[in-house]
């Protein structure tokens, strides 16, 4: 990981460096990254979801750019349409769902980086679903017993 962040533009449906990722059906693209910031635009389609999950070192962002996400956050539940930032602090349980009938794109970010483009790469093509849990919690997320999604 660079110290700064390299500048430039990453082209509309296209990740840094021509990289995207497949996370259990989900598409992911990189935007950009350095040692203070990650940022990623995701694809969910509907039913597609993120359990809830804590990031114990990172502040979190969500830019709806198309559709809508239902978000639990802090044990509430709340939705976030296009145009909205949904802000998550580190250390507070969140998780995103597609739980509408259209796709949804939205724009990503966290600061620090920390480890999570390293995760992703990890994730990227995994299928098992505790070898992803335990990758997580090795790279600072931790996954909330799947209750916490009720």
């Amino acid at each position: 990981m660079t110290k700064y962040l390299d500048g430039g533009i990453t082209r509309n449906g296209e990740g840094y460096q021509a990289t995207e990722w497949n996370i259990l059906g989900q598409r992911y693209f990189p935007k950009a990254t350095c040692a203070s910031t990650f940022a990623f635009e995701t694809n969910s389609e509907p039913g597609q979801f993120v359990p809830v999950h804590i990031h114990p070192h990172q502040d979190e962002f969500i830019l709806v750019q198309e559709g809508q996400l239902e978000l639990k956050l802090d044990g509430q539940w709340q939705t976030a349409r296009a145009g909205d930032l949904v802000r998550m602090p580190r250390g507070v349980p969140h998780g995103y769902f597609n739980k509408s009938d259209q796709p949804a794109r939205a724009l990503f970010w966290v600061s620090p980086a920390g480890r999570l483009k390293e995760l992703f790469e990890t994730l990227h093509g995994m299928t098992d679903i505790p070898a992803i849990v335990a990758a997580s919690k090795e790279r600072d997320v931790d996954f909330l017993p799947p209750e916490a999604n009720e």
